[in-house]
C-alpha cells in the first residue's frame, strides 16, 4: 500500500522497510502493520490535535510536566511552539507509560520508540500469527472470565504501584492472545500522584473491566476493587504483589456538622467563661 506521509521519514531512515496494511483507525491515531527487517510490527500514527475526537485531553494532561522549563512555560501559555510541545508530550506519554509498565510486569505491547508522532511497537498476535482480537470480540466461559479478571486486577495493581492510571481502560483497549490479556492504548495515561482526577479514572477503569467480565461471571458485579485499591494506595500499603479481594466496605460515615458546630461553640463559650473568671480573679488580687 502507499506509505502514509508520517511514516515516510521512518522508511528513509531505515526504521521501517514496508507498510503492509492499515490495521485500524481510532479516535486519536491510525495504526498500520509494518515490516521492520524480519519482524512485523505496528506503527501507530497519532492524529493532529484538530483531527482527534478525544475530547477530554485537558483532564488527562493535568500534572504532566516536561523537564525543559522553557517548553513547560510555552505549553502553559498555549503558544504555537507550546501547542507543538503539548503534542509531543501527548505522544511521549504513551511511550513512557509502555516502558514503565513493561518494567513493572504489566503485559503491554513492547515499544521500540516514538519518532515524530509515529510509535513503533510490537504487534500482538494469536496462535496463527494473526492480529490478536480485542476483548470485546472474545467469548468467555465463567471460569475464564474469573481468571482473566483476576489477571487484569493484578495488572491494575502493578500499574498503580508504578504510579500510572490507564484512564481509558475498557474491553476495547485490551487484546487477548494465547497467554491472556494485553493492555493497549495509553496516550491518556495519567500520573496517579499528580492528577486530581486519578482516583475517579481508576474507579472507572476498574468498573469497566468488572462490568465486562461480570457478563460471564455475575458474582464479580458485587465486588468493590476500586475502593479497596485506592484505599491501599492512599495509606501507603500498596505493593506490586498486593492481591485484591474485592471485598471492601467504604467508610461512608459522615460527620454530623450541626452537632460538631454546637460542640465547638460550647467549648469556645466555656473557654470564654474561664478566661473571664481568670480576669476577675486577677482584678480581685489587685
Amino acid at each position: 500500500m502507499k506509505t502514509p506521509a508520517k511514516i515516510r521519514p521512518l522508511v528513509e531512515d531505515g526504521l521501517v522497510d514496508e507498510v503492509l496494511r492499515q490495521l485500524m483507525s481510532g479516535k486519536e491515531a491510525t495504526v498500520y502493520v509494518v515490516r521492520c527487517g524480519d519482524e512485523v510490527r505496528c506503527a501507530k500514527v497519532y492524529k493532529d490535535a484538530a483531527q482527534r475526537s478525544f475530547k477530554q485531553a485537558v483532564e488527562y494532561q493535568e500534572g504532566r510536566k516536561v523537564r525543559n522549563s522553557r517548553r513547560q512555560r510555552a505549553m502553559e501559555k498555549r503558544s504555537k511552539f507550546g501547542r507543538k510541545q503539548q503534542e509531543e508530550a501527548w505522544h511521549n506519554a504513551e511511550v513512557d507509560a509502555l516502558y514503565r509498565l513493561e518494567r513493572a510486569g504489566v503485559r503491554v505491547p513492547k515499544p521500540f520508540g516514538c519518532f515524530d508522532g509515529v510509535l513503533l511497537m510490537e504487534l500482538v498476535t494469536d496462535d496463527h500469527g494473526e492480529v490478536a482480537p480485542r476483548l470485546n470480540d472474545v467469548a468467555l466461559t465463567r471460569e475464564q472470565a474469573l481468571e482473566d479478571h483476576a489477571v487484569m486486577m493484578g495488572y491494575v495493581v502493578k500499574m498503580l504501584d508504578a504510579g500510572v492510571v490507564h484512564g481509558d481502560l475498557s474491553e476495547f483497549n485490551v487484546l487477548v492472545d494465547a497467554y491472556g490479556p494485553v493492555i493497549i492504548d495509553l496516550p491518556q495515561a495519567v500520573d496517579a500522584a499528580a492528577n486530581n482526577h486519578a482516583e475517579s479514572m481508576l474507579e472507572r477503569d476498574i468498573n469497566n473491566m468488572t462490568q465486562y467480565y461480570g457478563q460471564y461471571a455475575p458474582e464479580l458485579l458485587k465486588t468493590n476493587y476500586a475502593a479497596e485499591l485506592w484505599s491501599l494506595y492512599e495509606d501507603g500499603k500498596l505493593t506490586a504483589d498486593t492481591v485484591l479481594t474485592g471485598d471492601f466496605v467504604s467508610d461512608e460515615t459522615t460527620a454530623d456538622v450541626d452537632t460538631l458546630m454546637l460542640e465547638i461553640k460550647s467549648v469556645m463559650e466555656e473557654e470564654a467563661k474561664r478566661q473571664e473568671r481568670l480576669r476577675e480573679a486577677e482584678e480581685g488580687d489587685v
